[in-house]
């Protein structure tokens, strides 16, 4: 039976902006520090001031990380297209983040933050053994499995991708890069379990800044390809022509990458007053009851992957067929890449402002503040929608343009990509509220719930996939499946919505949070109609080249911000003014 004790005493935090230990930035507090007894979750009070400077901390690194994420996949376009060859390469690369996830991904991300927190409440070290010997279960586990998996490579194309086996050049091609690529999935973990627990202390940024190293490599790996070979308009290689050479440096670059991101996390978790070793004694304190929690988050991943599976299957049936048809960028890679540019506000916003509320929530889950978690909920919905509602909307009306300019290189194809992001647009809301909904089951240790709810949207997500792949034309297929995964999620956000709710006992601030929704999607409209009719004008005048796409996206965007701005602080969004003060602070510091 455990004793409740005092909570440790906080550590100095770290100066994020080297991989040392610095003196910390005086405004920076653990999200935990500022509860002054009961608020209602929303305004400017120090309970939800507190949430916001470390959400903006980890905004700014994931910006960061992000837009060289993004400059990744320009150079990635760049140098081996967006069809097939892409494809081959997206086919290895999603294969050890899809194990990863489906081993212990799902719960290092949500179940082992609670455990996390209990630990340093209730131990006599501050957690630091059972951080310890969950990061030894983590790497054992998961050494195992990148071991058995980069034997199985072949079996593990073939099931991501059944047409390969009409190719045996791109089946080749794709189990060598994923020979490559599988063992990052142990480096992803090391990553996240590191980060894991300098979050449950507080320390939000260096999870968040650490990726852009590893995106830093492989933009250099991918770089050094185009020096090497030429761009891909005019190399034009493919599975057959792309040489054993080129093939081991795209694959050590995207190894190396994630090596380094992992290596990078260690000297602030040292500085967090951790010391990092090895613990083999997991019997008897407490990982078994997390691993039971555990299991229904693995349903819950493994549903998802499911969902996934089809939709790779399917969209790899789909790209050949429409390429032939003179229509490239149609393919798993064009989805791929313009699903990466849609979750760009998710990754920014939400899930900053979440992993930055999800130890509070979880001490008043334990505690049993259900009020309190009802507040925290209400303020990630409200908070995040400031900017995640305004992008979908954007995403539809300038999501050609911004293909169109990203990936010149990709002629054709970079049209068709700007259609498929069209497609997820609006899908990012219904998204993003799911996350933040799923967050109050997680704090109660709750993944049960979770798992049911991910199923209800991997089946309609599947079922859409299936639809647009035997109903539309193969050049729109794709598009059909990006719309129909926007579709899953707003099934999925009723179902949970309504299971947290009853969960909670009470109701979600639910008219607070409509009302906030409502108004920003009438700010985010007509300003999306006046912004998509600009730029597609100037996109028919121009044409879709360089400067007609940056004059378009430039022209449109400017228009969408200015007026969805000017007509959210007419409605009164207050949630607006709160976000915009709080990001404007952090950046200048």
């Amino acid at each position: 039976m455990r004793i409740d004790r005092p909570a440790p005493p906080p550590e100095p935090t770290l100066n994020l902006g080297v991989l040392r230990p610095g003196p910390p930035p005086a405004q920076e507090t653990a999200p935990g520090d500022q509860r002054p007894g009961g608020g209602d979750g929303g305004g400017a009070g120090g309970r939800d001031s507190g949430l916001l400077k470390s959400s903006a901390l980890m905004a700014v690194g994931t910006v960061a990380s992000r837009l060289t994420g993004f400059l990744r996949t320009l150079v990635m376009a760049a140098a081996i297209g967006v069809g097939t060859l892409n494809d081959s390469y997206q086919v290895a690369n999603v294969l050890p983040t899809m194990i990863y996830v489906l081993v212990c991904g799902g719960a290092l991300n949500s179940v082992f933050i609670p455990q996390l927190v209990r630990s340093m409440k209730e131990d006599d070290d501050g957690g630091e053994a059972y951080a310890n010997r969950l990061m030894t279960l983590v790497l054992v586990l998961l050494g195992a499995i990148t071991l058995i998996s980069v034997l199985a490579a072949p079996l593990l194309v073939q099931m991501m991708s059944p047409s390969l086996r009409k190719d045996p050049e791109q089946l080749a091609l794709a189990t060598t890069f994923a020979r490559y690529c599988l063992p990052t999935m142990f480096f992803m973990g090391a990553h996240v379990v590191l980060g894991q627990i300098l979050n449950a202390r507080g320390r939000f940024g260096a999870m968040m800044w650490t990726p852009a190293l590893n995106n830093v490599l492989i933009i250099a790996s991918f770089g050094t390809f185009i020096w090497a070979f030429g761009p891909f308009s005019e190399s034009r290689l493919d599975a057959g022509s792309i040489t054993p050479q080129g093939v081991r440096l795209l694959g050590i670059g995207t190894l190396l990458g994630l090596v380094v991101q992992a290596l990078a996390m260690v000297p602030y978790v040292r500085a967090a007053g951790v010391r990092l070793r090895l613990r083999f004694d997991w019997r008897g304190h407490g990982l078994g009851r997390a691993f039971g929690l555990a299991k229904w988050t693995l349903l819950f991943v493994l549903a998802n992957q499911l969902g996934l599976i089809v939709v790779t299957q399917l969209a790899t049936w789909a790209g050949p067929i429409a390429e032939k048809q003179g229509h490239p960028g149609t393919g798993i890679a064009a989805y791929n890449v313009a699903l990466q540019l849609w979750l760009m506000p998710q990754a920014i916003i939400t899930v900053s402002v979440m992993t930055a509320a999800l130890p509070r929530i979880a001490r008043a889950a334990d505690a049993g503040d259900t009020g309190a978690v009802r507040a925290d909920i209400s303020y990630g919905l409200r908070t995040s929608a400031v900017a995640i509602v305004p992008f979908a909307f954007a995403f539809l009306a300038l999501g050609v343009p911004m293909a169109t300019l990203m990936f010149a290189t990709a002629g054709s194809g970079a049209r068709n990509i700007g259609y498929i992001l069209m497609a997820f647009g609006l899908g990012l809301i219904p998204y993003s509220v799911q996350y933040v909904v799923l967050r109050g089951f997680y704090a109660f240790e709750d993944t049960r719930t979770p798992f049911y709810n991910t199923v209800v949207v991997a089946l309609v997500n599947a079922a859409g996939a299936a639809l647009s792949f035997f109903v539309l034309p193969a050049r729109w297929a794709v598009v059909g499946m990006a719309a129909s995964y926007g579709l899953a999620f707003a099934v999925g956000v009723g179902v949970a919505w309504r299971r947290l709710r009853a969960r909670l006992g009470g109701d979600l601030d639910g008219a607070r949070v409509v009302r906030t929704y409502g108004r920003l999607t009438a700010a985010s409209l007509p300003a999306a109609l006046a912004s998509g009719a600009l730029a597609f004008f100037l996109l028919d005048a121009l044409g879709t080249g360089a400067l007609g796409s940056a004059t378009a996206l430039v022209a449109g965007g400017v228009v969408l911000v200015v007026l969805y701005v000017a007509l959210a602080r007419r409605l009164k969004v207050d949630e607006l003014d709160g976000m915009l003060g709080m990001v404007r602070g952090r950046g200048s510091r």
